[in-house]
C-alpha cells in the first residue's frame, strides 16, 4: 500500500495520474498547503523541504521497512522501477525517458511556476519578471512541440516523462500560452486528457477541492476507492 501525501497541484496529481495509470493501491492523505499542513513536523519527517507530495512505501521491493520519497519525479521514478511499468527497460529509450523528465523537473516546472506566481498571485505586477517567465515558458512549449512533432508521446512510448509534463500544461491558459500556437501539444494534450486514469486522478483532485461535498464521500472516494487496484 502506498501512502500519498497530495494537494491538488501539477506537482500532485503526476503522482495520482501515475497510480491511476498502474492500478497500484494507494491512500490519499491530504496536505493543504493553503492551511501550512506541510510545516507540520510529521509531514516534515518524510519530505524534509516541507513540499508536496511524499509517498510512503509500505510494501518496498526489498521486503524492508517502510520507505519515504519525496519530489514528484523521484517519486514516479522510485514508482516506475518498482512495478516495472511506464519505463522502458533498455538503455536507449530509457535515457530518454529520463532526459524528458528531468526537462520538466529543471525547466517546464519551475518556469511556469514563476509563470504562475508573478503573473496571477505577486501582491506586485512587475513587467519584467512576467515578460521573462512567460516568454520562457513558451519556449518551453515550443521544445516540446518539436519532440512531438514525430512521435504520440514525449519519449516514444507512454511514460513517467508524459505525466510528469501534462500537468503543467494543464493551466496553460494562466500561462498566457495558446496551444493552438503548439499543434503537436495540443493533440498529445488532448490525447493524455482523455485517457481514463487522467480523468479519475483530477475528479479526486476536484473532490478535494470542493468544500461543500460531504465528508463521507470525500473519505469514500479519495480512500476506499484508491484501495481497489484499477487496471490500466
Amino acid at each position: 500500500m502506498i501512502e500519498l501525501y497530495y494537494w491538488a497541484t501539477p506537482n500532485g496529481h503526476k503522482i495520482t495520474i501515475f497510480l491511476e495509470e498502474v492500478g497500484l493501491p494507494y491512500t490519499i492523505i491530504p496536505v493543504n498547503i493553503a492551511a501550512g499542513d506541510q510545516f507540520k513536523p510529521e509531514f516534515l519527517k518524510i519530505s524534509p523541504n516541507n513540499r508536496m507530495p511524499a509517498i510512503v512505501d509500505h510494501e518496498p521491493a526489498d521486503g524492508g521497512a517502510p520507505i519515504s520519497v519525496f519530489e514528484s519525479g523521484a517519486i514516479l521514478l522510485y514508482l516506475a522501477e518498482k512495478i516495472g511499468k511506464l519505463i522502458p527497460q533498455d538503455l536507449r529509450n530509457r535515457t530518454q525517458v529520463l532526459e524528458w523528465l528531468f526537462w520538466q523537473m529543471a525547466g517546464l516546472g519551475p518556469m511556469a511556476g514563476q509563470n504562475h506566481h508573478f503573473s496571477t498571485y505577486a501582491p506586485e505586477k512587475i513587467e519584467y519578471a512576467i515578460k521573462r517567465y512567460v516568454n520562457e515558458t513558451g519556449r518551453l512549449y515550443a521544445v516540446l512541440n518539436k519532440q512531438l512533432a514525430d512521435r504520440e508521446f514525449v519519449a516514444g512510448d507512454y511514460s513517467i516523462a508524459d505525466i510528469a509534463a501534462y500537468p503543467w500544461i494543464v493551466p496553460h491558459e494562466l500561462q498566457s500560452q495558446n496551444l493552438e500556437d503548439f499543434p503537436h501539444v495540443k493533440r498529445w494534450f488532448e490525447t493524455i486528457k482523455a485517457r481514463p486514469a487522467t480523468i479519475r486522478a483530477y475528479e479526486k483532485a476536484e473532490a478535494l477541492k470542493t468544500e461543500a461535498l460531504d465528508p463521507d464521500k470525500l473519505r469514500n472516494l479519495l480512500f476506499n476507492q484508491s484501495a481497489k487496484t484499477i487496471q490500466p
